[in-house]
């Protein structure tokens, strides 16, 4: 036709060089799907973790508050996870055996723990909403102070009896602790959250050789580890439950 432009057909190198930069936006795109996708699920980790460091908060606190309305005075340590028992009631020096006191602490303990715990495990005692951060263990922890041992026993060796003792007692003032699974029976994982450990010596909260000092390192800790949520959970324990 008269007068019509007639296009250039584009050289091999123009059409090369446009074949690389609709490539380079492609990968470009994906890319950033990618690193949205990431960042998203860091967030919704970042989320969980943080929510379940601050329902183990809310748990010692109110720990705290019923050994408090018990008459027993206790210390709690929310970063770490940490209820402290009172040192000075539980055993005497190089003792394992609870002392009458301490027996009497530990039975607010259990007590303590049946009323406050259910719904952030398995139990079937919990009669409220069940939360979405369920503990994963509690360790009885023992703890000596760094005097040395004699007659056959070393500090090691006493704090596990101490550990031991008080894991015993405090499922033998409250039985139902037994039935407090971390995940519902049968499942892959599914334990009693109580459990204990002995670290001697090698954790004190007070330093020095102090009498002080090593009063304050002769304990109990009851810690606390939290798990996350997980693909239902929810489910699996309420069909449990019916």
């Amino acid at each position: 036709m008269e007068g019509a432009v007639r296009r250039r057909p584009p050289e091999e190198g123009e059409s090369y060089f446009m074949s690389m930069t609709d490539m380079m936006v492609g990968l470009l795109l994906i890319f950033i799907i990618l690193l949205a996708y990431f960042a998203l699920n860091l967030q919704s980790k970042t989320e969980e973790l943080t929510g379940a460091n601050r329902t183990r908060a809310e748990i010692l606190n109110d720990l705290q508050q019923s050994l408090k309305d018990k008459g027993l005075q206790v210390e709690i340590d929310t970063k770490t996870g940490v209820l402290r028992l009172p040192d000075d009631v539980l055993f005497d020096k190089g003792r394992w055996e609870l002392s009458v006191r301490g027996q009497a602490a530990i039975s607010k303990v259990a007590s303590a723990m049946v009323e406050v715990l259910p719904c952030y495990t398995t139990s079937n005692l919990c009669k409220a909403e069940r939360s979405k951060h369920m503990i994963d263990a509690v360790f009885v922890e023992g703890h000596t102070d760094s005097d040395a041992m004699y007659g056959g026993m070393n500090n090691y060796g006493l704090s596990v009896r101490r550990a031991e003792t008080t894991f015993t007692m405090l499922q033998l003032n409250q039985p139902a602790l037994r039935g407090f699974l971390n995940k519902p029976a049968g499942q892959p994982g599914s334990a009693p959250i109580l459990g204990l450990s002995g670290y001697g010596p090698d954790r004190p909260i007070a330093q020095g050789d102090s009498e002080v000092a090593k009063k304050r390192n002769r304990r109990i800790d009851l810690r606390f580890l939290m798990t996350t949520p997980s693909a239902g959970l929810d489910k699996d324990i309420l069909r449990q439950e019916q």
